[in-house]
């Protein structure tokens, strides 16, 4: 789950910061919060316990704009747990006007974080 949040976080900020995506895939309101769906399915076998780091990881292929939001978001955000990444989810508007099981807009996601960030 905090996973999940992590990417939210970073796609939101990536969205407001830049105006572009970090990955092609749609966010979607999930009861817990924003999911990805197809990384849910990549780590449901984890359940709950820790992922382990990818061997093969280069991180050389990402540009250093990318490398330092990512390394931001983990700084502000991968302090708290996965519960309460999730329960801040719940209070901000890209999940909360968004119907479960449906895709967060990218434009919501951009619009509020816009206001959450300043460049």
């Amino acid at each position: 789950m905090k996973l999940q949040k992590l990417v939210y976080y970073a796609q939101g900020v990536n969205l407001a910061l830049h105006d572009r995506s970090l990955f092609p895939q749609s966010l979607e309101a999930w009861t817990y919060g924003p999911v990805v769906p197809e990384l849910f399915h990549t780590y449901k076998r984890y359940g709950t316990g820790a992922i382990p780091p990818p061997r093969d990881m280069d991180f050389s292929i990402y540009d250093s704009q990318t490398r330092e939001l990512l390394d931001e978001v983990y700084a502000v955000f991968g302090q708290f747990s996965a519960w309460m990444l999730s329960n801040m989810t719940h209070e901000e508007p890209p999940w909360k006007d968004t119907p479960v099981g449906s895709k967060i807009s990218p434009d919501i996601l951009r619009d509020y974080f816009k206001t959450q960030v300043v460049a």
